[in-house]
């Protein structure tokens, strides 16, 4: 049946549009600190672990109880893969590379995920062939990801000493996220898109528990005179991080854009070192302000750059293509 552009759903209001972009630009950008914070109090693997399965039960048991369909077994298995790629290895790794670089660094670093979306999107067919801007984007993206590697920081970390193993892991899991947002793409979660997170959430929590178990974290992990900051933290990374800002990416991927709700990619690092330098004493030498700015000029090409454009002959496609994605 064809739809006209007259006919398709209208736009929300901008501010709303951009009450959706300022949470997930300034939480996503803060949850790195408050990822430090809590990481002075428990093991990185259970942390993340005891963080997600609470997100996850509660946000799994609303989205039924207020009605959601009950998810079939192959959903609970596609919501498995993605939870093994984006939680366990995306964050869990993102978060165990906190103990040995400054958070700052680490949400830098994290910035390379568009990167590999660019170029794992199409070794996969899934998107086209990196055009000008966004083959700029990953050239500048590397030169900024090496004067980072190569940078030597005096701000303190949990395990001091370690630095290029703790750019190896972010960089491997920032890999791996990338592998999860494909998968996620290809084989979505059926029904509701917030039941589908609930259950990826539970699953990548599940795993990221069983993961610290095998990790030897049981011993260091206790809530016996833990002060209030690291619990203010957990807290949170958990209504913040978890359910406001994730339900503000998913609500504004289907209203706006992708390019636009994808600018994160590039505003959250700033707002990541900012935060390290007014609040966790994470300074910035010159060598990582310039890998620093490479990084947000590059991660911006590849993202405003890789933005398709519908074909301004074929309306009524292009609005049946919009409608079928919301």
């Amino acid at each position: 049946m064809s739809t006209s552009v007259a006919s398709s759903p209208a736009r929300p209001a901008p501010l709303l549009i951009g009450a959706a972009l300022l949470a997930i630009y300034l939480i996503w950008g803060s949850t790195y600190l408050a990822t430090k914070t809590a990481l002075a109090a428990w093991p990185p693997l259970l942390l993340s672990g005891m963080r997600f399965l609470v997100a996850g039960s509660v946000q799994f048991a609303a989205v039924r109880l207020s009605g959601g369909p009950a998810p079939t077994r192959q959903d609970w298995g596609r919501a498995a893969a993605v939870g093994f790629c984006l939680l366990l290895f995306g964050n869990g790794g993102t978060t165990f590379s906190q103990q040995y670089i400054p958070s700052g660094m680490a949400a830098l670093l994290v910035a390379s995920v568009p990167m590999f979306l660019a170029v794992l999107g199409w070794l996969s067919g899934i998107s086209a062939r990196p055009n000008l801007p966004v083959t700029a984007g990953l050239t500048l993206g590397l030169g900024g990801l090496y004067l980072l590697a190569s940078a030597r920081n005096a701000a303190p970390v949990l395990i001091p000493g370690h630095p290029a193993l703790g750019v190896a892991i972010v960089l491997g899991a920032s890999f791996m996220w990338s592998v999860g947002s494909l998968v996620s793409k290809q084989k979505p979660v059926g029904g509701s898109p917030f039941l589908g997170v609930g259950m990826q959430m539970l699953c990548g929590g599940v795993f990221l528990t069983l993961a610290g178990l095998l990790h030897g974290e049981a011993a260091q992990f206790h809530l016996d005179g833990i002060g209030w900051r690291p619990w203010v933290a957990l807290v949170y990374l958990v209504v913040f991080g978890s359910w406001i800002a994730f339900s503000a990416y998913i609500w504004l991927l289907r209203t706006v854009e992708p390019a636009l709700a994808g600018t994160y990619a590039f505003v959250n690092p700033v707002v990541a070192v900012l935060l390290g330098q007014a609040v966790g004493g994470e300074p910035l030498n010159p060598q990582m302000s310039g890998g620093a700015a490479l990084i947000v000029l590059a991660v911006m090409l590849v993202v405003l750059g890789g933005r398709r454009k519908a074909p301004a002959a074929e309306p009524e496609a292009a609005a049946e293509a919009v409608a079928a994605r919301r």
